[in-house]
């Protein structure tokens, strides 16, 4: 029998309304928002659960409001008595998700951390000059070749690896789309963004630094439960690494195709669980590996049949 791993979704898998279902049904989840409300000092339970759309889509309230939806569906399938997880991961964001399941950091911090990294990151770029683009259809070498090829625009890096037929590039403006437009030329597809901030890329550095002396205040301890780090696609279980590598992964492009292949071939994954708004992990791991088990919890209904196939 292979291993289980708990996976966390990123920024992009919000929508009004999400985790609702679980606030009315269960204290437990109740408790969860209640608690993020109580750390961030506003009512960001009405954004999730009332919007408008912009206001949930801005990086200051995207990032803690995912945390809370995610962390709040954990703790009720945690009650349920799901397995616990023996590797845990997330996408971007959802990194400080999974380690709060990994009992590294208090969800109370873990909220203000995740609001205090979205400002940065907001803060970071004007609005109008970065952009970020999906690239499919192409294997990541072409994509990083296109980058390279649009370099003289400006600033245009693989941002996240999601899998090996994705690749999203971020950057400035003009570059992003040079590189865009090479990647078309190449044979591949190509999707803007509805993003506020070019993430995980090197325009994100002074964000970074302002938000280290933030994660350096945060207390985060060791942990049992190996969580496999965007930046290195490696497990960690030692808080200083851990943090070093949240830091870097503000700046540094998302490893996930490589997480998700090392946790299959390194630590004997077999089933994944995605929890949280979408499934867009899930759909990005059915393209990375074969032979494993995928399964999404994102709605009340979908507890009995995940646990009944888990246990």
């Amino acid at each position: 029998m292979g291993k289980i791993a708990y996976v966390f979704p990123g920024q992009g898998s919000q929508y009004v309304g999400m985790g609702y279902d679980f606030y009315k049904e269960f204290h437990t989840a109740a408790d969860v928002f209640h608690s993020a409300e109580t750390a961030l000092r506003y009512n960001l339970t009405d954004i999730i659960f009332k919007g408008p759309e912009e206001e949930l889509g801005r990086t200051i309230h995207t990032q803690p409001a995912i945390l809370t939806v995610s962390v709040a569906i954990y703790r009720v399938m945690r009650d349920m008595g799901f397995p616990p997880p023996q590797v845990v991961a997330g996408h971007s964001l959802g990194e400080y998700t999974a380690l709060v399941v990994a009992g590294g950091v208090e969800l109370f911090e873990a909220v203000r951390l995740a609001h205090l990294r979205g400002k940065y990151m907001q803060e970071a770029v004007p609005p109008d000059r970065g952009a970020m683009y999906a690239i499919l259809q192409l294997p990541p070498e072409k994509v990083e070749e296109a980058c390279r090829m649009a370099g003289d625009e400006g600033v245009v890096e693989p941002a996240n690896y999601n899998s090996p037929k994705q690749t999203v590039i971020a950057g400035e403006k003009k570059a992003v789309e040079k590189a865009a437009e090479i990647c078309r030329q190449m044979g591949g597809k190509v999707i803007p963004l509805k993003v506020s901030v070019p993430s995980h890329c090197s325009l994100m550095k002074s964000a970074a630094d302002a938000f280290r002396l933030k994660l350096a205040q945060t207390p985060i301890k060791n942990i049992s439960i190996p969580l496999v780090q965007n930046y290195t696609a490696k497990e960690h279980t030692m808080a200083h690494e851990i943090r070093e590598n949240l830091y870097r992964q503000m700046f540094s492009p998302v490893r996930w195709f490589q997480s998700v292949v090392y946790m299959v071939q390194n630590m004997g994954v077999d089933t994944f669980v995605e929890i949280g708004p979408k499934n867009v992990l899930s759909k990005l791991i059915q393209q990375t590996v074969d032979k494993v088990r995928i399964f999404n919890v994102e709605k009340v209904e979908d507890l009995e049949k995940v646990l009944k196939a888990v246990s």
